[in-house]
């Protein structure tokens, strides 16, 4: 899935008009002009009506043909200003590894699609899980920082203080009778860097965090965040070398009525994730 390109209205232009000043002048001047001819009036308006239709034709064709936001310019070589996320038409990647997608394209919207699906797997409960966090480390990550990135997930998500103040156990698991909500949802992308073999993907997202049941002490809030992945080519496929975190851009909330505890949790269970693409 994938989430418009700015189009740009171009109107043709008109032809100026010309003034002239007459003195007044007799009849029977020798000097006043005759009547033009009928014919060659309509002759002269036909002449500007094809001249207005063929400059609309051609300033709109333009305006449709030009280089698509955030692509490159190819009659020039250039690289134009980077666009909004918007539709590709690009087919979803079809592979996955253990439950990741994976297979992404070596171009700049194969760079935003993993790295939006990378987010999303980095993002969730199964982090939670010491052999699920894992195995989404070594897939996602780039075998030369996959190593260090274990070790250091591992001891920030089996923190006991960490984990007690989230609400869970020792192991990682709600408590009987809550569902334990952890759900990133990426809004969209945009390309920083890139080198063909190497990218910066920027991933602007929403998340859903929090326990979900009457006696839960921590309810699912939703925070706003902005990651920047640093992505090698590696081994067919993008991998992430390094990443930082930023607050926001967060918007201003509505005035909606909180769900309740049961309808969070129903939805939860109900409403699964996506597979994203640009």
């Amino acid at each position: 899935m994938s989430y418009g390109d700015d189009y740009e209205d171009t109107s043709a232009r008109r032809v100026p008009s010309q003034t002239r000043t007459r003195l007044p002048e007799q009849a029977d001047s020798p000097t006043r002009r005759p009547a033009a001819s009928p014919r060659r009036s309509l002759v002269t308006i036909l002449g500007v009506v094809v001249l207005l239709f063929a400059a609309i034709f051609f300033a709109n064709r333009t305006g449709d043909e030009g280089g698509s936001p955030g692509g490159t310019d190819d009659a020039s070589g250039t690289e134009p200003t980077p666009g909004a996320t918007a539709p590709s038409g690009e087919q979803p990647v079809e592979d996955a590894f253990n439950g990741i997608p994976t297979g992404h394209p070596q171009t700049e919207q194969g760079a935003q699609s993993a790295a939006a699906n990378y987010a999303v797997a980095l993002g969730g409960v199964e982090m939670f899980n010491t052999q699920q966090r894992r195995t989404i480390v070594e897939t996602v990550y780039a075998p030369e920082a996959a190593g260090s990135r274990v070790e250091e997930y591992d001891a920030a998500y089996s923190d006991p203080d960490f984990l007690s103040r989230i609400g869970l156990t020792e192991t990682g698991e709600a408590p009987s009778g809550l569902t334990f909500v952890s759900r990133t949802i990426p809004v969209g992308t945009t390309i920083t860097e890139f080198g063909g073999d190497t990218a910066s993907v920027s991933v602007w997202y929403s998340s859903l965090f929090g326990l979900a049941g009457t006696e839960s002490r921590n309810p699912v809030t939703e925070s706003w965040y902005t990651n920047t992945y640093d992505l090698a080519w590696v081994e067919g496929d993008w991998r992430i070398t390094d990443f930082t975190q930023e607050d926001g851009p967060a918007p201003v909330g509505r005035d909606q009525r909180a769900s309740t505890a049961e309808e969070m949790a129903d939805a939860i269970e109900r409403f699964g994730g996506f597979t994203y693409a640009r």
